[in-house]
């Protein structure tokens, strides 16, 4: 006799065999195959995260002050810029890269302790490959050298061996200061020497080296500060050379350079974009033929006003940060001052070209600083 709860077990083991062979049959949902990917490719991230450290190890924004150096030369030594004078260039930035990558190498044990946010000390770049690197660029600038001559050789050949001096030898000693102010000389002979005169640009050439030791000096302390000594000491730098490069070259009158190099309060941001606007208007006007500002007073003319403008325009790009510095000797501060000193090496570059009388060369160089202005925001030149 059927018990009356045996159809019923019967219909529940019954109905479990159903939703166990359903289960079976269910496939997990695929996606299409052309849709989009719910997880981001790992592969893009260490693709960009690696462009991002090389760019911090090159100081990619730095490289705006590079241009310059040539350029203005090439107009300091009486010629214009010229085929070779773009090799010289070339030779320039990879020899200035190759410095980056080989000092971020030679610090890479002092960095750990003191900035472990780097790219060697944090593990995204290995040693070896930054001394490569600086290997690689060292022979490309020595080989765009000889493409743009024997003279340009000659010297791009010291300069490649004061960088590899500085970085690897000097940096730490009272001479390494010396020696950056240096190379920046011989970059900027580099650009006279694609004229044939090199000779010509040595005065220039001590300028923009004096300003380099003056920044160089200050880079000493970034990471320590607590001193004001060389920030006030490279503040006193800046007003000279701006006065200097306002009075221009070869007993050119001064017109419009008082207090060129003494502005150095707060408002000296705004002085500075003045000072740039001023120079570019210039720039086109003489470019147009137009050089006279005053009819009544011929004395003061528009070459005048774009090397005045000029020299106020480097004195506001690095002594506002000095002048920070020297208030409070603070490492951000001292930092920032660095950071300012270097990019104010674009309106000097500029200035020195208007002072040998060459006015589009220096609105060409003036238009690089909005470039490093705007770059520097995203990658640090210190």
């Amino acid at each position: 006799m059927r018990r009356p709860w045996c159809g019923a077990l019967m219909c529940r083991g019954l109905l479990r065999r159903l939703r166990h062979r359903a289960a079976i049959r269910v496939s997990p949902p695929r996606r299409p195959p052309n849709g989009p990917s719910t997880r981001a490719s790992p592969l893009r991230g260490v693709a960009v995260s690696g462009r991002r450290a090389w760019a911090e190890l090159l100081r990619l924004p730095a490289l705006f002050t590079v241009p310059g150096d040539a350029l203005s030369g090439a107009v300091a030594a009486g010629g214009r810029p010229n085929p070779r004078t773009l090799l010289a260039i070339g030779s320039s930035l990879c020899l200035y890269e190759a410095g980056m990558a080989l000092n971020d190498w030679a610090d890479r044990a002092e960095d750990a302790v003191e900035r472990p946010h780097r790219p060697l000390p944090s593990g995204r770049i290995r040693p070896s490959s930054a001394f490569t690197a600086a290997c690689v660029l060292t022979a490309a600038g020595l080989g765009l050298a000889a493409r743009a001559g024997r003279p340009a050789l000659a010297v791009a050949a010291p300069l490649a061996a004061t960088v590899w001096a500085y970085d690897l030898a000097l940096k730490h000693t009272p001479a390494g200061p010396v020696a950056m102010a240096a190379a920046r000389g011989l970059d900027h002979l580099l650009g006279a020497a694609t004229t044939g005169r090199p000779q010509e640009a040595l005065p220039s050439a001590a300028l923009l080296g004096t300003h380099t030791l003056a920044v160089t000096t200050v880079s000493r302390r970034e990471t320590q500060g607590g001193t004001s000594l060389p920030p006030l000491a490279a503040l006193a730098a800046t007003a000279t050379l701006a006065g200097l490069v306002a009075r221009g070259a070869r007993g050119t009158k001064r017109a419009g350079s008082t207090g060129a190099g003494k502005r150095t309060g707060t408002g000296m941001g705004t002085a500075a974009g003045t000072g740039m606007g001023i120079a570019i208007r210039a720039g086109t006007a003489i470019a147009a033929g137009r050089r006279t500002l005053a009819p009544g007073r011929p004395g003061l003319t528009l070459d005048m006003a774009l090397r005045t403008a000029l020299a106020i325009a480097y004195a506001a790009t690095a002594g506002r940060r000095y002048t920070h510095a020297v208030l409070n000797p603070s490492p951000p501060l001292t930092q920032r001052a660095v950071g300012g000193g270097v990019r104010a090496t674009i309106p000097l570059q500029a200035a020195l070209a208007a002072r040998a009388g060459s006015a589009l060369t220096a609105v060409a160089i003036a238009a690089l600083a909005p470039l490093g202005r705007k770059y520097a925001k995203k990658v640090s030149v210190t």
